[in-house]
């Protein structure tokens, strides 16, 4: 994917990405005592611990116009190529944004060059491909994440010392990527709640036009119901959202 697609889909993003707080929680307890943080592929700020100096660095004009008024200083520029001295930060994060990268190992090698932690926030492709919007409805988000890198791989390139935690979704998170509503199907239908999620923008419109009236269609007639109705009975749903972070 070209990380710069945030130019072509990324307005009104904020108007349907908001964090959850309980990410926000399990972001801040990884991040520790570090006191300067750098936040790559940081789009509208996101995350964004509070109390600690930040400095965002962002490729998408679009997205850094939509940084609310007294978020953290950013920078135009890319992972692969960090306009950073080295050893400047106590932490290089990225967060949701990885899939979006040119190069990812070379991004990764520059986080590892300004900073001396990295915490990365990152999706299995595979888990994120058992998800019933893709198994049942849009098959086609599967080839979007093909060249996608596995949480295992992200980790090997950090080194020995990097951890992996999952992360689940709670069934009413307030961040509305991709797998947000997996108990709130409806949503779905909404061309304001799609409008924030990358990879429905990256489909072919009639490709997702298709998805979406199936989508309906079961909604309607209760075979998405009865399909998924263990689902129903869950709090939160792991569908491949993994912290990665070196010691």
């Amino acid at each position: 994917m070209n990380d710069v697609v945030y130019d072509r889909i990324g307005v009104g993003y904020t108007r349907g990405r908001r964090p959850d707080p309980r990410w926000q929680a399990a972001l801040d307890e990884v991040l520790g005592e570090a006191g300067t943080i750098v936040n790559v592929g940081a789009g509208t700020g996101s995350y964004e611990p509070a109390g600690r100096y930040v400095l965002a660095v962002e490729p998408s004009a679009t997205m850094i116009a939509q940084r609310p008024s007294g978020a953290a200083p950013a920078l135009c520029g890319h992972a692969e190529e960090l306009p950073i001295a080295d050893g400047q930060f106590d932490v290089a994060m990225a967060l949701v944004t990885l899939h979006h990268w040119q190069n990812w190992a070379k991004g990764l090698r520059e986080l590892q060059r300004v900073a001396r932690r990295v915490v990365v926030l990152h999706f299995d492709p595979v888990v994120h491909s058992g998800f019933w919007l893709v198994t049942d409805y849009l098959p086609e988000l599967a080839d979007v994440w093909r060249d996608v890198p596995r949480p295992q791989e992200v980790a090997a390139a950090l080194g020995p010392a990097t951890s992996i935690r999952e992360l689940p979704v709670p069934r009413d998170c307030v961040d509305g990527f991709l797998p947000a509503y997996w108990r709130r199907p409806e949503a779905y239908l909404d061309p304001g709640v799609r409008r924030s999620m990358s990879g429905l923008q990256l489909l072919d419109s009639d490709v997702l036009a298709r998805g979406v009236a199936a989508l309906r269609s079961d909604l309607n007639d209760g075979t998405w119901q009865r399909r998924n109705a263990a689902l129903l009975d869950e709090d939160q749903l792991d569908v491949g959202w993994r912290l990665i972070f070196t010691e």
